[in-house]
């Protein structure tokens, strides 16, 4: 195990603390909390209300990661492309794609085949319905917000509260499917299939394949190693809340077939979002405070093996989570993101663990200090491209009276020193 007092000293000697404000980063004296001092923070856009959830890809093949984020009381979502290293601790270049009223979620997809990045959202509230927001023919037009379109998925219309979309390959046949989820009344797990034209929305075919109460995570992972991808989701409510995953039947004539609920754990949990450790084990959020972290066994149709967490104080309940070395000493820590962390409670913190992925004995280290109520999904890159991972983030505060509207789209520095 790790000296745990000498990794504190190391992180605090290296730590700047900065605070968002609107117009930009500012340097901030911030003090030290019980477990170091913030990383600093540099602004991606602030400029809406409820981002809620970043997710990746790399749109102008310029192999740096580019964000899509859904701003649900805003009402939008937008694309923001990395602007290189020098330049990514100011607000990203940023296009708005369309008008999305209570989105929930985002993703990257080139749905058309076109070699064009397109982006799919998912809305709930009164909205209930899946847009595809299709990316401009020229490719130098991809941050005129004029030159997007946005349509209805006619399939999902009115259909359910949507909360989640994972393009996948999903029968062999024509393009990139949808996977995709939803929460409340009505609620289901299911695909898209997609018509051999995909741009002919009103093509597009609905395949529910499992109940679902409210489902927070969807990942694909040929978890029985058959050759095609089966799905893993995190549902937080409902008779199959618990992390479970869906086998898949096989491409072709085998998708007649029932697509299998098989539990993983976390049952008697509120489970949140989850992250794949070598596309193996699983490691996922739960509320209130406990990370769980679930041992892929060799039989994977049996139960597997869970090890819990309890996230330090003073934090809010846990919401997001990811794996990664922090600092550099070839040992996988974890990253993870709470809700809740009003007061001096911290938002977003890291574990330095042992070496094992299933100790019981983790070291905090402190990301956000007290600035921030809500976060989200976070992800894990090295954004200024100095050799370490940073923390990639968004976070969503209601829109209540006299509340401001959120930090929005941001990363953390890493100020781990270069060995």
């Amino acid at each position: 195990m790790r000296d745990a007092p000498t990794a504190a000293k190391r992180l605090l000697a290296g730590a700047v603390a900065i605070v968002l404000i609107h117009a930009g980063p500012f340097l901030h004296a911030a003090e030290p909390g019980p477990h170091g001092r913030p990383w600093a923070i540099h602004a991606i856009d602030d400029s809406s209300r409820g981002a809620d959830g970043v997710r990746l890809a790399d749109v102008n093949g310029d192999r740096r990661p580019d964000i899509t984020t859904g701003w649900e009381e805003g009402g939008i979502t937008r694309v923001y492309l990395h602007p290189g290293p020098d330049a990514a601790g100011e607000p990203w270049p940023a296009v708005t794609v369309g008008t999305t009223p209570s989105v929930e979620d985002a993703v990257f997809v080139d749905l058309d085949a076109d070699g064009r990045t397109d982006v799919v959202t998912c809305c709930e509230g009164g909205t209930r319905t899946m847009f595809v927001h299709w990316a401009p023919k020229n490719k130098a037009d991809y941050l005129e917000p004029e030159a997007w379109t946005t349509e209805p998925i006619p399939a999902s219309a009115g259909a359910m509260q949507w909360m989640f979309c994972l393009p996948m390959q999903v029968d062999g046949r024509h393009g990139i499917d949808l996977i995709a989820a939803a929460k409340g009344s009505g609620a289901a797990i299911g695909w898209f299939e997609s018509p051999e034209d995909p741009r002919k929305l009103d093509g597009w075919k609905w395949h529910p394949v499992s109940p679902a109460g409210w489902i927070m995570s969807l990942q694909a992972i040929d978890l029985d190693a058959d050759g095609d991808l089966d799905v893993v989701t995190t549902d937080r409510r409902g008779p199959l809340r618990g992390c479970r995953w869906l086998e898949n039947p096989g491409p072709g004539k085998a998708q007649a077939g029932p697509w299998q609920n098989r539990f993983i754990g976390g049952r008697d949990h509120e489970v949140m979002f989850m992250t794949a450790i070598n596309s193996a084990d699983l490691l996922v959020a739960t509320k209130p405070k406990t990370l769980l972290l679930f041992h892929r066994p060799d039989d994977i149709r049996t139960a597997w093996k869970p090890s819990a967490v309890t996230l330090p104080e003073p934090t809010g309940t846990g919401k997001g989570v990811a794996v990664g070395d922090i600092d550099r000493d070839g040992r996988w820590d974890v990253v993870f993101s709470c809700e809740g962390a009003t007061g001096e409670k911290s938002g977003l913190m890291w574990l330095a663990g042992d070496g094992s992925p299933f100790s019981d004995r983790w070291t905090p280290h402190e990301i956000s200090g007290p600035t921030g109520i809500k976060f989200d999904r976070l992800e894990l890159l090295d954004v200024d491209t100095d050799g370490d991972l940073d923390v990639l983030a968004c976070e969503e505060s209601e829109p209540k009276a006299g509340r401001r509207r959120g930090l929005g789209v941001f990363w953390y520095e890493n100020p781990t020193p270069r060995p």
